[in-house]
């Protein structure tokens, strides 16, 4: 099975670049820029990787964000990102950035996104790697600095494909940013959500009937309703599941017990996704081992979740069946 996970063409459609972050370049950025950060060593950040909830890793996630300032930060932390999923053989990427977590810092927009987009363009030239790029509002913040976000970005919206909701999920609903959403859909913006990771499934009911989302990031909570889960299958509204940050968060026990196999047997399009990989412990190939090593999946369905990340991604049709097709011969 590892085999065969390394040979896989993939597709990545829940990953915060920020969550890239790796220790050595937090050092080296937090160095370069004479930021400080409350860790003495490597291993000491590795360390304070034990996390017990979403909120407890959120505050570190936060922290290491504080070292990226110049545009060259952001295309670095962008470019080693890359260069990752080419070693794993992730051929298109569907990316979130999340520009208030910089822009109250006093970084410009503009840094962030060129910085960005920069890196990604040079990984379709050099790494063979598609790329689109989506802009989440952090939902503990409010709405009224959602709109800022939201106006701030159409000067850019060339290079924003779509927009996404994260951050601290319970006590934060969908329905706060409704109106947020609706003028997001209106400018032409694709909509995805995070919803049941830490929510109950009344959260994911919200992100499809109040902002109408293309997909739905995490979900995993929607086995709660069963109702969902027919939903969920009639009308084809895929899951960018995260096994390792689902345990790594203490959002599924341990992976023997997640559900993503079980939904995949249902027919939801479940697919795979590392999430911030370099705070739990692995990229898009580890998460597949993990669950290929502690859930009792065939190959084939190990290939059908390869082929539900290219049919739940936003690429041309045309450019899904390429992959899906070349995912079967394996």
């Amino acid at each position: 099975m590892k085999e065969l996970i390394a040979k896989l063409p993939k597709t990545e459609l829940h990953l915060h670049i920020e969550g890239t972050l790796e220790p050595e370049l937090m050092f080296q950025l937090a160095q370069k820029n004479t930021i400080t950060i409350p860790y003495k060593s490597i291993e000491e950040v590795k360390n304070a990787y034990n996390f017990t909830s979403l909120q407890s890793f959120l505050d570190i996630y936060y922290a290491g964000a504080n070292v990226l300032i110049t545009e060259s930060d952001f295309f670095d932390l962008t470019w080693a990102y890359l260069c990752k999923c080419k070693a794993q053989n992730v051929v298109h990427v569907e990316i979130f950035f999340d520009p208030q977590t910089h822009t109250k810092r006093g970084i410009a927009f503009k840094t962030v996104i060129d910085g960005i987009t920069k890196a990604l363009d040079k990984g379709e030239k050099e790494l063979g790697i598609s790329s689109f790029l989506i802009m989440c509002f952090l939902r503990h913040l409010s709405e009224s600095e959602a709109f800022e976000t939201l106006h701030e970005s159409l000067s850019f919206k060339e290079k924003i494909l779509g927009v996404g909701l994260d951050s601290s999920e319970v006590g934060h609903p969908p329905s706060k940013f409704e109106r947020v959403f609706t003028e997001a859909k209106n400018v032409g913006y694709k909509i995805v959500a995070h919803a049941g990771e830490e929510g109950d499934s009344s959260y994911i009911w919200e992100a499809i009937n109040l902002l109408h989302v293309n997909r739905i990031d995490h979900g995993i909570r929607c086995d709660e309703d069963e109702k969902l889960v027919e939903l969920l299958i009639q009308k084809q509204i895929p899951l960018t599941v995260c096994p390792l940050s689902n345990v790594k968060l203490r959002a599924v026990q341990k992976m023997q017990e997640h559900n993503i196999l079980k939904l995949l047997r249902r027919g939801v399009i479940v697919t795979v996704n590392s999430d911030d990989p370099a705070y739990f412990g692995g990229y898009m190939n580890e998460n597949y081992e993990a669950i290929a090593e502690n859930l009792a999946m065939s190959k084939e369905e190990l290939k059908s979740l390869a082929q539900n990340g290219f049919k739940a991604s936003f690429l041309s049709d045309t450019k899904k069946q390429h992959f899906i097709d070349s995912i079967s011969v394996y």
